[in-house]
């Protein structure tokens, strides 16, 4: 199953809807730390999964918009970057909205989720060699 983290109801529904509306049968669930996960099968199409991609990144800019304009105790405190494990196991790597505002500002999310998922797979299996080497 492929997962999207939202955080806010209203922008879950609207993706909830989109997958609906594409004949595609969805499960919701609470996220363990905050939010709302939706996960969908992953064999779906190219083309829809492109577009569900496509969605979920305006969704997560128009989070990150609200968010933004969040203060005190409701402002949240983590957000979330989906990647794909060596082994093929999806996971979702929470981040301190503070960075994860940043990385948002600076690269688009596939290139935080290859980002991430390079770190994760370096954790997973590590390499005791130097850095400075031609690869």
């Amino acid at each position: 199953m492929n997962e999207y983290i939202l955080f806010d109801e209203g922008l879950r529904d609207r993706f909830v809807e989109l997958v609906a509306a594409q004949g595609i049968a969805s499960e919701v669930r609470a996220d363990q730390i905050e939010g709302f996960v939706v996960a969908v099968p992953d064999d779906l199409a190219d083309d829809v999964i492109d577009l569900l991609e496509e969605e979920y990144d305006a969704l997560m800019k128009e989070q990150r918009r609200l968010t933004e304009l969040l203060d005190g105790d409701k402002a949240r405190t983590l957000m979330g970057v989906k990647i794909t494990l060596p082994d093929g196991q999806q996971r979702m790597v929470p981040l301190p909205a503070v960075y994860a505002r940043r990385l948002y500002e600076h690269f688009t999310i596939e290139e935080i989720q290859q980002c991430v998922a390079g770190i994760a797979e370096s954790v997973l299996k590590p390499d005791a060699g130097s850095l400075c080497r031609n690869v």
